[in-house]
């Protein structure tokens, strides 16, 4: 964990890039240039598709379809129609095999699945970072009902986690739908912390997060807060989530980079945090969007690109019948 977080940093320092303020420029010859070319600063063209962006879709597909009847049996059944099996990973993996080996003998699509859903988060992975990466769209689309929010992300959740996988996607939707109409930041936090136990390791998680506020260079000590723990987990990566998001709630460039440099799952972070500034009702700086060119790739069943505008339109559409 420590290593990697480390690694990262050494590769920033020679990129002259620390502290991150911009997409992640690229030195060539590294693993960097092999893996990521073109989601690295003067490469990008298009969002590149990810598992996160993914997952975004799909909710809002469903959405669409179902809108508050909404089921996990519908999550499930949109996975099995839409996610390619090598972009799940993690829990996710671990539940679509579930259903794979179920899905022959009990699952039929516009039916009820005949077996227990709960079979699918029965796995070691059940508490890891995947559902709160699902969580997004949920909260954009319940501004103001952060209980509403809350409600959908959990049945997403639930196809693949248990505990404190479930409680991090129900705070992320819950303080998404809340930011809108807060008094403030740290009031939209409150009310996301009413949807989760108070007694969770999430909201602990959320508790270090807070503690760290204000201190730009607070990712090493969380990281040591949370030593040993896998860097996928939900809950070091939920209080990165926090601390970036309190620590410049003016300044999107410095939310995103600090969160990203910090490292965990660092793709997964700046876009959970970006989403989340961006719902204050603030501009989101220009040089973030336009390397895009209105672009959003995704690997879905039928589907390989999408159009931003449209996306915003449609998901402005499903908050409105909600």
């Amino acid at each position: 964990m420590v290593q990697g977080a480390d690694a990262l940093q050494d590769y920033l320092r020679k990129a002259d890039a620390l502290p991150l303020r911009d997409y992640v420029p690229l030195i060539e010859g590294t693993l960097v240039e092999r893996l990521g070319r073109a989601c690295c600063r003067g490469n990008l063209v298009r969002a590149e598709p990810d598992d996160d962006i993914n997952y975004t879709v799909i909710a809002l597909l469903l959405l669409e379809e179902h809108g508050l009847d909404l089921s996990t049996a519908d999550v499930a059944r949109a996975w099995l129609q839409r996610l390619p099996a090598g972009a799940v990973f993690t829990a996710e993996r671990a539940a679509y095999k579930t259903l794979l080996d179920r899905a022959h003998e009990h699952f039929s699509f516009g039916v009820e699945p005949g077996f227990d859903l709960a079979e699918c988060s029965d796995s070691e992975y059940s508490d890891w970072i995947g559902a709160q990466i699902r969580a997004d769209l949920y909260g954009w689309v319940c501004p103001g009902r952060p209980e509403l929010a809350a409600d959908l992300a959990r049945r997403d959740a639930a196809l693949s986690h248990r505990g404190e996988g479930v409680y991090g996607a129900v705070f992320v939707a819950a303080l998404g739908a809340a930011l809108p109409e807060a008094t403030s930041l740290e009031a939209a936090v409150d009310e996301a912390l009413g949807q989760i136990p108070l007694d969770s390791g999430a909201a602990d998680a959320v508790r270090v997060g807070r503690g760290h506020a204000g201190d730009g260079g607070a990712g090493a000590a969380i990281r040591a807060h949370f030593d040993g723990m896998s860097p996928v987990h939900t809950l070091n990566n939920l209080a990165l989530v926090v601390w970036a998001l309190l620590t410049h709630p003016e300044d999107f460039g410095a939310t995103i980079g600090d969160v990203v440099a910090a490292g965990f799952d660092t793709d997964c972070n700046g876009a959970t945090v970006g989403g989340l500034w961006g719902l204050q009702g603030k501009s989101i700086p220009t040089a973030w969007t336009l390397p895009w060119r209105g672009r959003v790739g995704v690997s879905l069943a039928g589907i390989g690109e999408m159009d931003l505008d449209a996306l915003v339109d449609r998901t402005v559409a499903v908050a409105e019948r909600l």
